[in-house]
């Protein structure tokens, strides 16, 4: 007969069997020593320890350093001896050093007669649980900490039935009473009679019971008796089933809100801002690790993230890379934490990726022994105030820049003025110089050396004269890409080989009004600083559109209908910090290279017209420069071939200048055209020596010392001798800009300037010969003669 293996076991071979089987409990016995005499794998899983390595030893190899010098293994056998069984938890020791949190139980095993004999020990693992247990309880505090700061609100638990079973700070200084003295009192103590007995508070539970949330306003009793005007909100608090298991009552005084109607609309709008204000605030706690514990409403509404996608993160989530490769989010929490408070604003990242300006405040939280345990961060966005305080800046930088320029302009126009004089002086000696050297080689290079140095010096006027916007321009009505055409060649040939050139004009460009040897000049000016830009080469692109610009859209004092000329570059382009400095006369990054006033005219130019000019660059960007030029009224007109003029040289010339010097030089070039001279220094001498005798031509400087300025009286020598030639002066002067009165004459000026100057007064002046015959004059203010 056969028999079955199993049936062959003995009953402590099949406890054994049992006892091995259970891998989640330790099970051992011990002698009544404590020495180890059987393990389980149970007891190898937990502990490390293989029955070879254990079996024999003390037990109290398997509790910490701590426990065995206090004789703890030893009193836990005693205990059970005496008791015949004890329950114990505590830490314990695994072979590789680590620890975990046993619960066991210990019996004392006593032989046939009853004597002890040793122990049995059952040794669960419960390190997870108690890990859990202890962060809910952490979680517990935090939130009683956070709840028992709030001092201005009363925020206390009610049970079911409405039993205050908690209470705060804040409630005890609101309602008067201690905490020992009000829980376990019903909420109804703090209701004035009239709504006790109208069952007003059990309706605001059954309320807030079936709505989740209730709020009300009303009287209110403290403690002494003392009446306050309440404002409650109360919330049904439910627990994993869905069973009620209590509410949260949260009340503020206000009470002073009340005093008086137009007072409690003031304080209702406030509250109202306030509780508005509580969603447009991210609030919420970090640990001292500055990982995320809560989360408020408002903080997922501003970042994108809901509390659990962000609850375990780290609070550096919300920081540009940049931000917290260097470190920044570390340093708010060490501030915070050595100062009190960290305060500051910067780019924050929100879930989808877009960035906010944030107003941040971040504070620590410390328990009752002081003892930091995290922080609370206050988070807003004010991305919209941040802008409009860039644009006020803005402004207030364009603003500054203005007077800025306008204060320049007035300088360098003053400095030209007298610089022309100069010039002026230099030119009219030159020419008896010239005279004077013959043919002598080196007298004669010496003469052209001057005359070079004048011819540079004008230039240079010019440009000045153009910044300060006092030049006499000649504004006509221009085609765009008609002058570019004209100049394309030019530019192009400037360039060189390794400098492309490129246009992009659309056909129904607006026509504009400006001086085209000024705007030729500008385009060169802009051009070859472009090219500057690229001493390894590289592209210059001119493109325009029509433009209908609002005011303050591209300056202060523009709106309207323009014309956009753009030239960019893909050059180096210009410091951040240089770029406002660009338009300043004077100013250059070439060294002597450069004069610094190519882009001060392009400034002048484009204010001088009506229009500006913007730029725009980035290092390793290039730089676009834009002119905006007004459109024009009317389309270009066909040019007027110059009349022919003749030389005239005869007769007395007043001549009316305040600068001896520059009298003299005149005298002499009138002298060698004909002409007898009488000086006058101002405007009432010359009126004088017109009363006294007759002339056959004025010529007087525009800017004059004294009430009257040239333009004056050559306006009161026409009224008074209608056929008397008048030639007016100029190095710069606002009062004759675009006036066609007279005939002007530009300083510096030569003998051949000045004498067609004179032969076309004189020739506007004469008399027609046939009487069928139109005169110029009249022709240009368009009524026949």
């Amino acid at each position: 007969m056969a028999v079955n293996a199993s049936e062959m076991l003995s009953d402590a071979e099949r406890l054994q069997f049992l006892v091995d089987a259970l891998g989640d409990h330790a099970i051992i016995t011990l002698d009544r020593a404590g020495f180890v005499v059987s393990w389980n794998y149970g007891a190898q899983r937990i502990t490390g320890y293989r029955s070879g390595e254990i079996i024999g030893q003390h037990f109290s190899r398997l509790f910490p350093a701590e426990d065995r010098d206090g004789a703890a293994p030893g009193g836990i056998l005693r205990e059970a001896e005496a008791a015949g069984r004890v329950e114990h938890e505590g830490w314990r020791m695994r072979k590789d050093g680590g620890r975990f949190w046993a619960s066991s139980v210990i019996e004392a095993i006593c032989g046939e007669r009853g004597e002890p004999i040793g122990f049995a020990e059952v040794a669960r693992d419960l390190t997870e649980r108690r890990a859990a247990q202890d962060a809910l309880r952490d979680s517990e505090r935090q939130f009683r900490l956070l709840i028992e700061s709030v001092v201005d609100y009363a925020i206390y638990m009610l049970d079911p039935s409405g039993v205050v079973a908690s209470w705060n700070a804040g409630a005890q200084r609101l309602e008067g009473y201690a905490a020992g003295e009000i829980v376990g009192q019903h909420v109804s103590r703090f209701y004035i009679k009239e709504d006790r007995a109208a069952g007003l508070p059990l309706r605001l539970l059954e309320v807030a019971a079936r709505e989740g949330r209730c709020e009300a306003e009303g009287w209110r009793l403290r403690k002494d008796g003392s009446r306050f005007w309440a404002l409650e909100t109360i919330s049904a608090i439910r627990g994993e089933n869905g069973g009620l298991s209590g509410f949260a009552k949260v009340t503020r005084d206000i009470t002073e809100r009340r005093a008086a109607q137009d007072a409690l609309r003031d304080s209702e709008r406030r509250f109202r801002l306030l509780v508005a204000g509580v969603t447009d605030c991210a609030l919420y706690m970090l640990d001292p690790n500055g990982i995320v514990t809560n989360w408020n409403a408002g903080a997922a509404r501003i970042t994108g993230y809901m509390a659990g996608e962000i609850v375990g993160q780290h609070f550096s989530r919300f920081y540009m890379e940049r931000d917290r490769l260097a470190g920044r989010p570390a340093r708010a929490l060490y501030t915070a934490a050595e100062e009190g408070r960290f305060e500051a604003e910067g780019w924050r990242v929100r879930k989808d990726g877009s960035l906010f300006w944030a107003s941040v405040a971040i504070d620590p939280i410390r328990d009752e022994h002081g003892t930091p345990i995290g922080f609370a961060e206050i988070t807003r966005d004010i991305t919209e105030r941040r802008a409009a305080q860039l644009a006020l800046q803005k402004a207030r930088d364009e603003r500054d820049r203005a007077q800025k320029m306008e204060a320049l302009g007035e300088l360098t126009g003053s400095v030209a003025h007298d610089f022309n004089n100069v010039l002026m002086i230099v030119s009219g000696y030159l020419e008896t110089l010239t005279g004077l050297v013959g043919a002598d080689p080196k007298g004669r290079r010496a003469a052209e050396a001057i005359a070079l140095a004048v011819e540079r010096g004008e230039a240079l006027t010019r440009q000045l004269l153009t910044f300060a916007r006092r030049q006499a321009l000649n504004p006509v009505v221009v085609e765009i890409g008609e002058r570019i055409e004209a100049v394309r060649a030019m530019l192009a040939s400037s360039f060189g080989a390794s400098v492309r050139l490129a246009a992009d004009l659309p056909p129904d460009l607006w026509p504009v009004t400006a001086d085209v040897s000024e705007f030729e000049l500008a385009l060169v000016n802009i051009a070859l600083n472009a090219r500057d830009a690229m001493p390894e080469g590289g592209l210059v692109t001119i493109s325009a559109e029509n433009a209908q610009l609002a005011p303050g859209e591209v300056g202060q004092d523009i709106a309207g209908e323009f014309v956009a000329l753009t030239i960019a570059d893909t050059g180096r382009g210009i410091p951040e910090d240089i770029l406002p400095r660009v338009f300043d006369p004077f100013f250059t990054t070439k060294g002597s290279q450069g004069t610094g006033l190519g882009l001060s005219q392009v400034y002048g130019f484009a204010c001088q017209s009506g229009g500006t000019v913007t730029i725009d660059s980035r290092l390793g960007a290039g730089t676009r420069i834009t002119l905006y030029l007004p459109r024009a009224a009317a389309l270009p007109a066909l040019p007027a071939a110059d009349p022919a003029v003749e030389a005239y040289g005869s007769g007395t010339a007043l001549v009316v200048e305040d600068n001896p010097d520059v009298a003299e030089v005149t005298t002499g070039l009138l002298q060698q055209l004909g002409f007898r001279t009488h000086v006058a220094i101002d405007a009432p001498a010359a009126l004088a020596a017109a009363a006294r005798q007759s002339f056959d031509l004025l010529l007087s400087d525009i800017v004059m010392p004294g009430l009257m300025d040239g333009l004056g009286l050559a306006r009161i020598l026409r009224q008074r001798h209608p056929a008397l030639p008048i030639v007016l002066v100029t190095g710069y002067s606002g009062s004759a800009a675009g006036s066609k009165e007279f005939a002007l004459l530009r300083k510096p000026y030569r003998l051949a300037d000045l004498n067609r100057a004179v032969a076309r007064a004189i020739a506007e002046t004469r008399p027609s010969a046939p009487a069928n015959l139109v005169h110029l004059r009249d022709v240009r203010r368009g009524q026949p003669g």
